[in-house]
């Protein structure tokens, strides 16, 4: 049974940069999208950032440029370096994945099956 622990979240002030990690227990680690999401108080969760088993990645528009996305299979450990950190970053954070291939992988939460429990991120002005 696949289980995803994410560690790595803090409290920074605006600027200032975070890398969360996703650590994945299970045998199928790099077979299938893996992504991250977040989701601030009061708001929906949204898509951040997601990467195909042959590496392609995708961001969300407001932190392209800011935040990295990769990925080492020999941890079975996804990762998210976040850069220029901003108020508006600030929400937990959550690494997800699937257990079959869908196709190109997107930002959208549905199209995930396997989450963690997340990680909180804070960001001061």
């Amino acid at each position: 049974q696949v289980q995803l622990a994410e560690s790595g979240g803090g409290s920074v002030q605006t600027g200032g940069s975070l890398r969360l990690a996703c650590v994945n227990s299970g045998s199928t680690a790099n077979r299938f999208c893996r992504g991250w999401f977040r989701q601030a108080p009061g708001k929906d969760r949204e898509g951040v950032a997601s990467i195909e088993p042959a590496g392609n990645t995708k961001y969300k528009d407001s932190v392209r440029g800011r935040f990295s996305i990769s990925a080492d299979d020999a941890k079975n450990t996804l990762y998210l370096e976040m850069n220029d950190l901003r108020p508006e970053d600030t929400a937990m954070y959550y690494c997800a994945t699937d257990d079959l291939w869908r196709g190109p992988c997107s930002l959208a939460g549905y199209d995930y099956t396997i989450w963690g429990q997340g990680t909180q991120v804070t960001v001061s002005s």
